[in-house]
């Protein structure tokens, strides 16, 4: 499996990005991040050490339905959904049809690494 390489940029700065792409301004380089989150609150909310724990049983247990992973994780069905759906938006899970047709989990990644320059960090505690 692969290490997904994920940034911290803040909405404005994503939108300068995606427009510099676009426009043939910027070339993404290899090891650049894919996935882009507006804080490090936000990234650490996803990836908080109950989520990663989650991670981690998916890619063990290789579940073959929600329930089956709600009944290993101790979790609430409904909540289960909500937060897998949330890992799918940022592309940390995806959750597909089986062959019964029960939503199965999966995790493309053995690690996550979080690519934050120091500027954006020291930016944001001078606004504090």
């Amino acid at each position: 499996m692969k290490t997904l390489t994920v940034g911290i940029m803040s909405l404005d700065e994503m939108q300068a990005y995606s427009i510099a792409i676009a426009t043939g301004e910027h070339k993404r380089k290899r090891g650049d991040p894919k996935i882009w989150f507006t804080s490090v609150e936000s990234f650490a909310k996803v990836l908080s050490e109950r989520n990663r724990e989650l991670l981690a049983l998916i890619i063990a247990v290789q579940p073959e339905s929600l329930s089956e992973l709600a009944a290993l994780s101790g979790r609430a069905k409904s909540n289960l959904s909500r937060t897998l759906k949330t890992m799918e938006h940022y592309g940390i899970v995806s959750v597909k049809k089986g062959p019964k047709g029960q939503l199965r989990p999966r995790v493309p990644y053995s690690g996550i690494k979080l690519a934050m320059p120091i500027a954006v960090a020291a930016e944001e505690s001078l606004r504090v």
